[in-house]
């Protein structure tokens, strides 16, 4: 019997297509595309299967919550961290395990960032930590992913 390999999905939240060109004092010099190929090389190294995706627009993202297929969600919503009670909601309504993740940390920004409205729906976040915080949330989702689910 084949082993099966646990489905993260990774979403990239609006203009995070610009890492690398935007707000270099905020968030760096890297990609997107740097972090993907992070997020691709260390998912082949813990035996997971990745499906990442990058929208600008609320309802797509929506649409990849509620109607992919995977096991665990890593989420940079970006600016619809602060917005979208229809991203949250979705994440609520799935019932599967999310990680929040954010390359800047919003508690030392501006005032409006210090809210999120996916915190409280996420079973963790990480912020601040640059293209690292997202290494993180795939090695631990891998390691929640390996204890047996509880059934309520």
């Amino acid at each position: 019997m084949k082993k099966k390999k646990n489905r993260v999905l990774v979403i990239h939240g609006p203009n995070l297509h610009l890492l690398g060109k935007r707000e270099k004092h905020i968030y760096g010099t890297f990609t997107l595309e740097r972090i993907n190929s992070e997020l691709k090389e260390k998912a082949a190294n813990l035996g997971l299967s990745l499906e990442i995706v990058q929208s600008n627009s609320e309802g797509d993202i929506v649409d990849r919550i509620t109607r992919s297929t995977y096991d665990f969600l890593i989420i940079n919503p970006a600016a619809y961290t602060h917005t979208s009670v229809a991203i949250r909601d979705a994440i609520c309504g799935v019932n599967i395990p999310a990680i929040e993740v954010h390359l800047s940390n919003i508690y030392k920004r501006e005032q409006f960032r210090a809210k999120s409205l996916i915190s409280d729906v996420a079973i963790g976040v990480i912020t601040g930590l640059g293209s690292v915080g997202y290494i993180l949330a795939l090695e631990a989702a891998s390691e929640i992913l390996k204890k047996p689910s509880k059934k309520t």
